[in-house]
């Protein structure tokens, strides 16, 4: 069975290469399964639609898989149609959250005939096993199909422990690329001369324990799982080992939930004398003004940030958010780790319905007073999520093909709940991030402010 793996890119505008950490979990199933298969890495390679589809018609496939955010549904729409046109006969599969969150609409509007749904790395095997033996599919857990015309749901395959799924096969992707491209993605300043660093990333939990109201992800119908230090440790030094990698992005919804998490994880690392750089995920609230000798361990322990989301400024928007987080928590935070000497990397969602010029102050001069320039995006309402209901309130979703089509970055101002004029709303924003700019001396123009992604983080006050 002739079988294409294809890394789709949602962000062409961007000279940037992040490694595909779900595709690699399912492909490295799919090779332990003793399944073989070609890669066809966009992302990396940057394939214009043409050259795709030169590589398509190279070989008859049987199936082609490919999965991507449902906020890139047209580059799966696009991808789906080439592979139809260069390859009538195959069976096309799609994953990652365009596949889970929107399954029916998905099969009725694309050449996709099958979806899978939350994590793929046991489903995708079953899955093939069933095609090559033409067993029925409604076997198989964990994919959406049409049958006669119907929907035919079998709900959901989850990976109690994830440890059992082992790491990446990182040998299957060009690697050498992708860990030259990581380095976009280290803040400064740098802990050493950048061209000693070599950064990759690792994924050590699945999930997050709290529902955002705007957030939507594969692992939301399962329990937040989370690695043991031991095991995440051993893929590091395996990092280390092949790559040379010494500064590593956990890459997660959330790293640390707990302290004892944090606490466990530090204590082996410092117990084994692995040594590495390295950034992750928390809460707002995991940390105060008594934790700064803990913080300095961790700091001690290669800890160069940690990113946790303020989101916004004002109380009545956290509570929309269903942030379950204070303002103050956030502040206290940010002074504890300036103390340890931890950058702060943080995001805000801008244009929830109650958002107004006020509340954008608030939001803003929390960063401003902080010294911190944040990762800034507008709400971009999606399907599976209680903020996709208030955008098909303001109408915005009448026609989901139409929605779904003008989905994409959220840096950019999509769609508007806010009762604020759409330049009135962009406007601001750029003025306090300006501001935040000039008091940091980034030296930032203003079609630079909400591209700055993860350069620029914070300053120590």
């Amino acid at each position: 069975m002739n079988i294409a793996l294809i890394n789709i890119n949602i962000r062409p505008y961007m000279d940037k290469a992040y490694f595909p950490i779900g595709l690699a979990y399912v492909a490295t199933a799919m090779k332990h399964a003793g399944y073989t298969f070609d890669i066809i890495d966009i992302e990396a390679h940057r394939y214009s639609d043409r050259e795709i589809e030169e590589i398509l018609t190279k070989k008859i496939y049987d199936v082609i898989a490919f999965g991507t955010l449902v906020s890139g549904y047209k580059f799966a729409k696009n991808v789906a149609s080439i592979a139809r046109k260069t390859n009538r006969g195959a069976i096309i599969i799609a994953g990652n959250s365009v596949a889970s969150s929107i399954p029916e609409h998905l099969l009725k509007n694309t050449e996709v005939n099958i979806a899978v749904k939350g994590e793929g790395d046991i489903t995708i095997c079953k899955l093939l096993r069933a095609i090559e033996d033409k067993t029925p599919l409604e076997g198989v857990k964990g994919i959406v199909f049409l049958k006669d015309g119907e929907i035919v749901d079998t709900g959901y395959e989850t990976v109690m422990n994830i440890e059992d799924v082992g790491h990446p096969d990182w040998d299957l992707f060009d690697m050498g690329l992708y860990v030259s491209k990581a380095i976009q993605d280290v803040r400064k300043p740098y802990p050493i001369p950048i061209e000693k660093i070599k950064a990759f990333v690792v994924n050590t939990a699945r999930g997050c324990a709290f529902r955002c109201s705007f957030c939507y992800h594969v692992f939301q119908y399962a329990k937040y799982r989370y690695r043991s230090p031991q095991s995440i440790l051993s893929e590091v030094a395996l990092l280390q080992e092949k790559y040379g990698i010494n500064y590593i992005n956990f890459f997660d919804e959330l790293t640390f939930f707990t302290k004892k998490q944090v606490i466990d994880f530090v204590d082996k690392l410092l117990d084994i004398g692995i040594e590495f750089y390295w950034n992750a995920d928390i809460r707002s609230n995991l940390f105060t003004k008594d934790d700064i000798e803990l913080l300095r361990k961790i700091k001690k322990a290669g800890c160069q940030g940690l990113g946790y989301s303020l989101e916004s400024g004002n109380p009545e928007i956290l509570k929309t958010m269903n942030k379950k987080l204070t303002v103050e928590d956030f502040i206290e935070q940010k002074k504890a780790l300036d103390k340890a000497g931890i950058k702060t990397m943080t995001s805000l969602v801008i244009g929830y319905p109650q958002e107004t010029l006020e509340t954008l102050k608030q939001t803003f001069d929390i960063c401003y007073d902080l010294n911190i320039y944040p990762s800034v995006g507008y709400l971009l309402p999606q399907p599976g999520t209680p903020m996709m209901e208030a955008a098909q309130q303001k109408g915005y979703a009448d026609d989901m093909e139409d929605y779904l089509l003008k989905m994409g970055d959220r840096q950019d101002l999509r769609f508007n709940l806010t009762n604020l004029p759409d330049n009135v709303l962009a406007d601001a924003v750029t003025f306090h991030l300006q501001r935040i700019s000039d008091k940091l001396g980034l030296g930032l123009r203003s079609e630079q402010l909400t591209r700055t992604y993860t350069h620029i983080t914070s300053k120590e006050s």
